[in-house]
């Protein structure tokens, strides 16, 4: 019974106490204490394409997401109320995790879910991986603040990695140590 428990802990990371208390004592929990991050199924991808789309000019296909399930990366939704709010993706091989995406619907931007997503991906790494690696766009200013915020420093530049609409756009590679 115990790991039929620990496997269904691993599906869904959740705190019925903060619900409870947000119903009884309602300004004693705030949105982000809310938030719920559950492993992404393929029921998600439709809610998970329309924040894709809103958030980036050359957004991920659905066939992407597909291989990131295939490959047995780590995906992830943030929701609140069972409405998905945003997604982040993880690989991890030999000791390094590499952060796929992180994306937050615009319209639930700039209130704690980047970081709520970001905090979990780092506790999902954490004892499996030594280092988190991960790309930024140099014009995504919030994204940097809130990495160097984390505790990533920049490690390095990728010439030409992004599409953008004028030719190409370099990324920021970013790290952080798990020790």
């Amino acid at each position: 019974m115990r790991g039929l428990m620990d496997k269904i802990k691993n599906l869904v990371i959740y705190d019925a106490d903060k619900e409870f208390y947000a119903k009884v004592f309602p300004d004693s929990v705030t949105k982000k204490d809310l938030l719920r991050m559950r492993i992404m199924t393929h029921g998600d991808l439709p809610r998970v394409l329309e924040i894709e789309r809103k958030n980036y000019p050359f957004p991920w296909e659905e066939d992407i997401f597909t291989d990131c399930f295939k490959a047995g990366y780590s995906c992830w939704v943030c929701e609140l109320d069972n409405k998905v709010l945003g997604y982040c993706l993880l690989s991890m091989a030999v000791g390094e995790a590499h952060i796929l995406n992180i994306s937050v619907d615009p319209a639930e931007q700039k209130q704690g879910l980047g970081r709520k997503m970001l905090e979990h991906l780092i506790e999902v790494a954490r004892g499996r991986a030594e280092t988190v690696f991960l790309e930024v766009r140099p014009t995504n200013t919030w994204a940097i603040a809130l990495y160097e915020d984390m505790g990533f420093n920049e490690i390095g530049i990728r010439k030409g990695y992004y599409p953008a609409e004028n030719g190409r756009e370099d990324a920021i590679m970013l790290a952080l140590q798990l020790f």
